[in-house]
């Protein structure tokens, strides 16, 4: 599919298909006519406050249809918008506010905090102007380089960096995800769980709506709560799934989720996360009418730049679930930490060069300058992220240069650990997190585990049970020193693992 402007491209189905579903939030449904004279409306409003060209408009909010409304309100006016999670700390905010400088707030839901310095449109005063009755011609919306939207990621140390995501970043990702790589069908049920402060959302709403689909919204209270959760997702009648593999993990919980439950099912889509083996396979068995896509990218460069289907071919071949081959318009270099391109089979740093990649960090020339480079005549990021590529151009994700640890003077990468970990027959999710001493060294090598169904008398036997299983697959200095046993594993708001928080609570710094 070719998109010239994701905005006039979502504008034409509501004058071709006025009354298909846009948005179907557990029954509570808006049609593409809808969407379209409500976020015309808004535009509308925005383009009479005469906010300064090109300034950000903040839009805070949960999983509702006047979040996806104000976004495209937002670019229609010509202003790029940033997505802000109703779970967000007060902090958070305040640094985005800080940082990103928006011209215009709209609360979708109610705020946390009083914002006094800029105007701000509520809940009862957005539902107002989305019925008025006024005429709107899109005349300036969003275009070319211009920011779509900023995202500001979760920032390990120090505050959040704003992610610039531009229209023709934009028409790179939505062309590639509604190509042959991915046999999306018009029309389609798509889920839309993760919150749309995460760019993995970008996966679903937005080819969705460029594709004449239906966006079926999936509340956090819904997500949450597992009888809720298993109740609802079987009367969703979805086609795509978008999510996390640590989200799939918990649908997998129910025995029910399966083809039978979901007929119409075709298709899971996984970023943000490393997809393990055991999810893979369980979804090839419990869903064979259904194509796993792996796929992997940084925010930095638009959601995701490769891609791969996960067949029983691919798992028999491979340890680990490779990320894919890099798509048409985009090149990967694999480069040492001195910036030298490295041969196939050499594991090192991922750098991304081609249209997708964003043009940097908002406000913020001092990080945009170490992260961002040319490759080529190209704009391309290091990623941070190590991986290598096999003779057929194949990527194998090899961990994070941050997570990797060192302990009696081995290099040991804390992914890697919990991969193997998984490899138990005992083992239903895995992570190994290290435990520091006073020096900031590393003193020992944990593992947190949430156990299949067994009848171990005693964790000391389930442990040396694990450890049996993994005696001709992992080296000895990798096997961590104490298995600590959980129930679930605690997620970001994103619907990641927390391994940051793991690290953080077994080093007393919870």
């Amino acid at each position: 599919m070719i998109i010239k402007n994701v905005i006039k491209t979502i504008d034409e189905v509501a004058i071709t298909n006025a009354n298909a579903i846009a948005y179907d939030e557990l029954t509570r449904t808006h049609t593409y006519t809808q969407l379209k004279s409500h976020s015309d409306n808004l535009a509308a409003y925005i383009e009479k406050l005469e906010i300064e060209a090109i300034t950000p408009i903040m839009i805070y909010g949960g999983q509702q249809y006047e979040m996806i409304a104000s976004f495209l309100g937002s670019v229609k006016s010509g202003h790029a918008y940033i997505p802000v999670d109703v779970n967000s700390a007060d902090e958070r905010l305040t640094d985005i506010i800080e940082i990103g400088q928006p011209g215009l707030v709209i609360a979708v839901d109610e705020l946390p905090i009083s914002i006094t310095q800029v105007p701000v449109i509520n809940q009862e005063k957005l539902e107002e102007i989305f019925n008025q009755d006024v005429h709107f011609d899109l005349t300036n919306p969003v275009k070319d380089d211009e920011n779509f939207y900023i995202i500001f990621t979760s920032g390990t140390t120090g505050k959040p960096k704003g992610v610039q995501i531009s229209h023709n970043n934009l028409i790179s990702f939505s062309e590639w995800m509604l190509s042959d790589d991915f046999n999306w069908e018009n029309g389609s049920n798509v889920l839309s769980q993760p919150p749309y402060s995460f760019d993995l959302s970008v996966m679903d709403w937005v080819p969705t709506l460029l594709s004449q689909g239906t966006l079926k919204a999936l509340p956090k209270n819904v997500a949450d709560d597992f009888k809720s959760l298993f109740k609802t997702l079987p009367e969703m009648d979805l086609n795509k799934w978008v999510s996390t593999p640590s989200f799939a993990d918990v649908a997998l919980l129910d025995p029910e989720f399966n083809q039978e439950t979901h007929p119409g099912l075709n298709a899971f889509l996984f970023c943000g996360e490393v997809l393990t083996t055991t999810t893979a396979q369980k979804l090839l068995e419990r869903f064979p009418k259904a194509k796993i896509f792996n796929t992997y990218g940084p925010t930095e460069a638009t959601v995701a730049v490769t891609g791969i289907q996960i067949t029983q071919d691919v798992i028999d071949q491979n340890d680990k679930m490779p990320i894919g081959y890099v798509k048409s318009d985009t090149e990967i270099i694999i480069q040492d930490p001195d910036g030298m391109a490295l041969t196939d089979g050499e594991a090192g740093e991922i750098v991304i060069a081609g249209p997708s990649v964003s043009k940097g960090y908002l406000n913020n020339p001092e990080k945009t300058a170490a992260a961002f480079i040319t490759v080529n005549g190209l704009q391309a990021y290091k990623t941070g992220d190590l991986a290598s590529r096999d003779a057929n151009g194949l990527l194998h994700y090899k961990g994070r240069s941050d997570f990797q640890i060192k302990l009696h003077g081995f290099r040991i990468e804390l992914e890697e650990v919990a991969q193997q970990l998984q490899q138990s027959q005992w083992v239903e999710q895995a992570v190994a997190v290290p435990r520091y001493d006073a020096d900031g060294k590393v003193k020992q090598l944990l593992a947190i585990i949430v156990a299949k169904e067994n009848n171990f008398e005693k964790p000391i036997l389930l442990t040396n049970a694990i450890k049996q299983d993994l005696e001709n697959i992992m080296m000895p200095y990798m096997m961590p020193s104490r298995f600590i046993y959980r129930d679930s594993m605690p997620l970001t708001p994103n619907g990641k693992i927390n391994l940051k928080g793991l690290i953080a609570e077994v080093n007393g710094n919870a």
